[in-house]
């Protein structure tokens, strides 16, 4: 099945000159979505996983799927002001201002294998921001994973550049 065919092109959207890769049709298509997550199952189900991290807010939907198909843990990666425990936050730089990532302190230990999940990989601010929050709390990250990486934007060479390893199902 080619994933690809399930992920719609929307351009300029949200503003001129920007191409959105849209997955909602993947997600509305049952065999698509299945495959998706039948896809990642088979290569995470030997490594040892004991934590998924999904980056809010669509990481959540194949992180959830995921952690359910693997028997373990999911830790929502979310923005400020969401988790009622304590956090550990993380800031980073977005082209256009700041943000910030937080997860609950406590929700990962110096004992896990985790697995950094979202939909979409794009400039790489989002998912190191995650890697840091992780490795800040001890945990080894095995993967960040993503549905789609886009090639023409700098992602991929950072995390290359940091020496974090990343799958992605399909390129733009």
């Amino acid at each position: 099945m080619q994933l690809t065919d399930h992920i719609r092109a929307i351009p300029d959207y949200p503003k001129p000159g920007i191409v959105f890769r849209d997955i909602t049709p993947l997600l509305a298509d049952g065999a698509a979505f299945k495959h998706t997550v039948d896809t990642l199952v088979a290569r995470y189900r030997d490594q040892g996983i004991t934590k998924i991290v999904g980056i809010e807010a669509r990481g959540f939907i194949f992180a959830t799927a995921l952690a359910y198909a693997l028997g373990v843990g999911f830790v929502p990666l979310r923005k400020p002001g969401k988790l009622p425990r304590q956090v550990v936050s993380q800031r980073y730089a977005l082209e256009y201002g700041e943000d910030e990532l937080q997860l609950h302190a406590d929700d990962i230990t110096a004992t896990d294998k985790v697995l950094i999940i979202d939909d979409l990989l794009a400039t790489g601010g989002t998912v190191l921001a995650a890697v840091a929050l992780v490795q800040a709390l001890g945990a080894e990250i095995v993967e960040c994973s993503f549905v789609i990486t886009l090639h023409d934007l700098p992602g991929a060479e950072r995390l290359n550049q940091a020496q974090i390893p990343y799958y992605t199902l399909c390129e733009f």
